[in-house]
């Protein structure tokens, strides 16, 4: 199952991502998913909006798993990013590398979910609990950001008032 849509906007399933996937050669699958949290810098969040330019998201995600699967040297290699309306506890983003062994595992998701959310243009909203909301950009956890002490999630402009 390497045809489907790398943008969903229906609840993500871990299940049908792997499909397909199995490979005698690989003793490594490594799996990552980014839920929703209830908190954003010690704010309360009541839920999130994910938007994207969907066709070239779907696009950018597909190059992007070509290009980890080839610098780590592994055979599978494949994500799906949910949009619309996500409640707390949800999926968001799902992952899945398939390698010989751990470490190379490791190292393509790691890559990979870093690549997603640096280079792909969907976007988060956050909604807070005293009903403002904020664009949040890059989830980074890549460690550039750490070594220049840079905050891994930057607002853009104020928060805003919803009725």
């Amino acid at each position: 199952m390497t045809d489907f849509p790398r943008i969903q906007d229906t609840p993500l399933s871990l299940d049908a991502l792997l499909v397909g996937s199995e490979r005698d050669d690989c003793g490594a699958l490594a799996i990552f998913a980014g839920t929703v949290r209830n908190h954003h810098d010690g704010r309360p969040v009541t839920h999130l909006v994910y938007t994207a330019h969907a066709a070239l998201a779907d696009k950018m995600i597909r190059g992007i798993e070509q290009q980890i699967a080839r610098q780590h040297g592994v055979p599978v290699c494949r994500v799906v990013h949910r949009i619309g309306a996500l409640r707390i506890g949800e999926s968001a983003i799902l992952a899945v590398v398939r390698a010989p062994h751990r470490a190379e595992a490791f190292a393509a998701l790691r890559a990979l979910v870093d690549a997603v959310k640096h280079r792909v243009p969907i976007w988060k909203e956050e909604f807070y609990t005293d009903g403002t909301s904020a664009f949040v950009t890059g989830c980074c956890i890549a460690e550039d950001a750490e070594d220049t002490g840079a905050h891994p999630h930057h607002e853009h402009g104020h928060g805003h008032q919803h009725a």
